[in-house]
């Protein structure tokens, strides 16, 4: 290795436990591939995600982290799969979301997508590092960049070669915090749990309701068919008589309503 990535790594180990951990981590891997945001999060089963690291809202608007963190989390695709064991490693966000999640009204929100907030559109491509912490716990290190090209095919293989490094200071540094002790405890993640199920529960039935989480998290209808055993056509159906009875016309009216009830809820 050259000098100046073992002074970079010389760096990151000795923040860990401190206020400079997550700019050292950043600066480690800056060196190696450019990025432009970044942010950590921990990843409790069914529970509002714990910031361990905050590498954008230096740069965007405060009201996008308190969205994402006040319920909008629900439909990240790296909570999603953290909360279903996702395997350690490094993943582009693509390899990991539903198969329409990129026409989802997440993926274009300026409210509770970071580098959305930037500028409108300008998000080019999230992938994060999926590290295990404790007890099934999982945290995820993203990578954003809202300028210029995807990550290629060759900067991911560097940031792989330092995949352990990252793993094993995530770790340390969590455990160095004593950061445990902040994860929710069963009230939160109940009052979480409560602000989906709560979604149009005078309106739809408990079928459509779960349809409804499933086409907010960015799922086709054959996708959803599929995750619920019936029929794509049944699927296609069951979204008509949805958008019918909430007297929408689409899915992005659908993620509008989804961010103004949780806003009511004021989960943050």
């Amino acid at each position: 290795m050259l000098a100046r990535e073992l002074a970079d790594i010389s760096a990151m180990i000795g923040g860990i436990g401190t206020p400079d951990f997550g700019p050292a981590l950043d600066a480690m891997l800056r060196a190696v591939v450019p990025f432009d945001l970044s942010v950590v999060f921990a990843f409790p089963y069914d529970a509002r995600p714990i910031l361990l690291h905050d590498g954008y809202t230096h740069e965007v608007a405060p009201h996008a982290l308190a969205a994402y963190l006040g319920g909008a989390y629900l439909l990240d695709p790296f909570y999603v799969a953290c909360n279903n064991g996702q395997e350690a490693g490094l993943w582009r966000m693509r390899e990991l979301a539903p198969d329409r999640f990129f026409r989802s009204g997440f993926s274009s929100s300026a409210e509770v997508h970071p580098c959305v907030s930037l500028e409108k559109g300008s998000l080019i491509e999230e992938v994060g590092f999926v590290i295990p912490l404790q007890e099934g716990m999982q945290a995820t290190y993203s990578l954003m960049r809202c300028r210029g090209r995807s990550f290629s095919g060759r900067e991911l293989d560097r940031l792989r070669l330092y995949e352990p490094i990252v793993r094993q200071a995530v770790r340390s540094n969590w455990r160095r915090q004593d950061t445990a002790a902040a994860v929710p405890r069963d009230e939160a993640a109940d009052a979480m749990e409560r602000a989906f199920e709560s979604l149009f529960s005078d309106r739809l039935t408990k079928q459509q309701r779960n349809i409804v989480r499933l086409i907010l998290r960015g799922h086709s209808n054959l996708s959803i068919g599929k995750a619920m055993n019936i029929a794509e056509g049944t699927v296609r159906i069951h979204r008509k008589n949805i958008y019918r009875r909430l007297g929408i016309s689409g899915q992005g009216a659908l993620f509008r309503i989804f961010i103004d009830h949780l806003n009511r809820r004021q989960f943050y």
